[in-house]
Formats: C-alpha cells, sequence, structure tokens
C-alpha cells in the first residue's frame, strides 16, 4: 500500500490514512501505518538499517484522516508534549444518521472504557470513574437522510467523537458499535480526520494539514464543501 504523504521535511511525516488500516501493530500481526511509513522512508532516502518513526497520535482502525508522525525523537518528544498540553487544533468530519436536534453545540462527557469489550460509555453527569471528555461541533450539510458535522475535539479520549455523537441518538454512519444500522460496504466508518494544525518542532512556525476526503460514496455528496 503506498502512503499518501501529505506533509514531510526532516522531522514530521503527515499522512492520509485511510480506513481500515492499523496506525500501530497490533496483535492481529496486520500490516500498519507505522511500517509502512518506515519502508517509505527507507526507500526514498535509500537508508541502511532501522528507520526510526513515532507515533504522536492514533485514529481508530476504521477512521481516515490526518495522522501525524514523527521522524526524530525530538520531535516525537515536543509533538507529544503539544498533544498532551492541548496545543493542537484537531477536526473532524463525521456524516451522522440523525440531524442534531441544536446545529451547533459544546458536548460534554465523562467517558468510561471498557476494555473487554472495546466499547466506551458516556455519562452527562460527573463520573469520578470517568474522564471528562469534551468537543464541539457545527453542521454543515446535508444529504438525503444523511447529516455532515464539523468537530472538534478538545480532549483526546478512546472513541471520543464516536460515543459522544451517538450519545445526543447522532450515530456516525456505518459504526455498529455506537448505534448504526448496518455497516458501510468498506466496513469504514464515516469518519474522517480533516485537518491538524500545530507548531512544528523545531521551526516552531504553525502547519496546517488537510486530508481529502475519501473517495466513497458516503462522502461524494460532501466534496465541494469547504
Amino acid at each position: 500500500m503506498a502512503l499518501d504523504v501529505l506533509f514531510e521535511d526532516n522531522h514530521v511525516l503527515v499522512v492520509n490514512k485511510p480506513a481500515g488500516l492499523l496506525v500501530h501493530g497490533d496483535e492481529t500481526g496486520d500490516e500498519c501505518l507505522a511500517d509502512l511509513a518506515k519502508a517509505y522512508i527507507k526507500e526514498k532516502y535509500n537508508k541502511p538499517g532501522n528507520v526510526y518513526i513515532g507515533v504522536v497520535h492514533r485514529l481508530d482502525r476504521p477512521v481516515s484522516g490526518v495522522v501525524l508522525l514523527a521522524k526524530t525523537s525530538k520531535a516525537l518528544t515536543r509533538l507529544n508534549e503539544l498533544f498532551r498540553s492541548k496545543k493542537t487544533v484537531k477536526t473532524y468530519w463525521a456524516v451522522v444518521l440523525n440531524r442534531p436536534a441544536i446545529p451547533e453545540q459544546t458536548l460534554v462527557h465523562w467517558l468510561i472504557k471498557d476494555s473487554s469489550r472495546n466499547v466506551t460509555k458516556a455519562y452527562a453527569g460527573e463520573n469520578k470513574s470517568g474522564l471528562r471528555s469534551e468537543l464541539s461541533y457545527r453542521l454543515m450539510g446535508q444529504h438525503d437522510k444523511n447529516y455532515l458535522l464539523e468537530v472538534n475535539p478538545v480532549t483526546g479520549r478512546p472513541h471520543q467523537i464516536r460515543v459522544q455523537l451517538a450519545s445526543m441518538n447522532c450515530p456516525i454512519v456505518g459504526d455498529l458499535r455506537y448505534g448504526a444500522s448496518k455497516p458501510l460496504p468498506d466496513k469504514s466508518i464515516a469518519l474522517h480526520a480533516r485537518s491538524l494544525q500545530f507548531e512544528h518542532p523545531t521551526l516552531k512556525t504553525m502547519i496546517k494539514v488537510t486530508a481529502p476526503l475519501p473517495a466513497t460514496p458516503i462522502w461524494k455528496p460532501f466534496v465541494t464543501i469547504h
């Protein structure tokens, strides 16, 4: 599988991950983005021996879009700190099954993940066992009975966008785990990491990278929206 490179320099590599590809290897042994990135760098620059790639953040396997990787350990340390201190701007697009009752708002939940089932549950009230999770969204478009939302998560919890949107009866198209009635043909869910803005780890300039939408039918009606 060829990498869809959106931005690259000596310190960072930003790619458009296709749905279905793992970001980091797991017990399945399936091909992952980190290994593809190492192979890409090794071939492009004719590097002998091992190639360094640091995974800064992850997307769920069925989610597509922007993923930031570090090409040096210094870059990884600095980028990890940016994410920890919430100094990045992450924008997602989601196609959901129902129109939100409020076109634009901020959602706050306390999330608890059941690791054994790989499912997260959202609580509207404060829960001492949960992690406070916040995002904002706005309604951007409609096609048939599907609605396009732009989502900006403040926190980065497992399955956060998926479960928080589902909690207001707006499950993401194809997301059987959180309320969708049927899968998409390619087993993806209609959630795309549209853009990422971050401070370059060495130059200290702001960089914004935007990932084109997947070329699949669920996204086709929304490709002209900016």
